[in-house]
């Protein structure tokens, strides 16, 4: 597996795990008819756009010249954040592999890059029903610090906080 930042070209790799992810991560939690409309194609517009403004932070997982997994990471979007807090914006591998470590260590290049740039904390947003998710992250240090409700698809979901300290 080799691990790198994200390239423009890459917005459509990213955009398939993307969506792949979702439709495979949220039955059950998600509407089903909005894990139906994802697009891979309108991901991987947006994702174009968020690669050449270079922010967030992307990195890839590739193996066989195929994007399959990708982490989104930089300064803390929260209101209450302080100065030296990071954020994982998102973290995504495809299904086949999952539990393989490609997400650890997608995580493990996040943590020094956020260390190198002075963040002091971690933070990150997950559904409280994706109980995958919360094992990976509590499984790397994040414990919860704070709940707020969302809407995803016209349904209200709880999300949590969760936070790791950096350093």
């Amino acid at each position: 597996m080799n691990v790198r930042p994200a390239r423009v070209k890459d917005a459509g790799g990213i955009a398939g795990v993307h969506v792949r992810t979702w439709q495979s991560a949220y039955p059950g939690i998600v509407p089903d008819a909005y894990l139906r409309a994802l697009s891979i194609d309108a991901r991987t517009a947006s994702w174009q756009a968020n690669l050449t403004a270079a922010s967030p932070e992307v990195w890839v997982a590739e193996k066989h010249a195929e994007v399959v997994g990708w982490i989104a990471f930089g300064k803390s979007r929260d209101a209450d954040a302080s100065a030296d807090t990071g954020e994982v914006e998102a973290l995504y591998v495809l299904p086949a592999y999952w539990s393989t470590g490609v997400g650890r260590t997608l995580w493990q290049k996040a943590y020094l890059r956020l260390q190198a740039r002075g963040f002091r904390r971690a933070t990150l947003w997950v559904l409280a029903d994706n109980a995958r998710a919360i094992r990976f992250y509590s499984a790397a240090g994040f414990a919860p610090s704070l709940e707020r409700a969302i809407e995803i698809g016209g349904k209200s979901l709880l999300e949590v906080r969760y936070e790791v300290p950096i350093g």
